[in-house]
């Protein structure tokens, strides 16, 4: 035990200094150069390909976004066919030709005499009464 001991100090120290690996970068059109290898073309180069990547995602994005405009359209067009097909399946029937109004009886001669001429214009005369009022 007394042995294993100073082993497994020894494997502590040491383990990570001498297990770490250098990972190799991504070569260059995926990364920014390294130090001491600069970009090819200089910094104006490496502006230009930032913004013709991003453009290029934007542009991909844009169409990405068009075709699931697309696919909701038609998805909308399809369900709304479908509704319409069902609404016309249990359409309310046609309504009737004849008058809905209740028919009034025949008056008989013992009801009281027509509305004389005079009715009418007494009415409008309240109105016009109603509409000159001083206010």
């Amino acid at each position: 035990m007394r042995r294993a001991l100073p082993l497994l100090l020894l494997a502590a120290v040491l383990g990570p200094s001498a297990v770490q690996a250098q990972v190799a970068p991504y070569p260059y059109p995926y990364s920014y150069p390294q130090p001491g290898f600069p970009y090819p073309g200089g910094a104006p180069a490496a502006i230009a390909d930032q913004h013709r990547y991003e453009n290029e995602r934007i542009r991909l994005q844009a169409q990405a976004n068009a075709a699931l405009a697309r696919r909701l359209d038609a998805e909308a067009a399809q369900r709304r066919l479908t509704l319409e097909a069902a609404r016309q399946a249990t359409a309310a029937p046609a309504p009737s030709v004849h008058d809905l109004r209740p028919v009034a009886p025949p008056a008989s001669p013992s009801t009281s005499p027509p509305p004389t001429a005079s009715e009418p214009r007494r009415s409008l005369s309240e109105i016009d009464a109603w509409l000159d009022r001083p206010r």
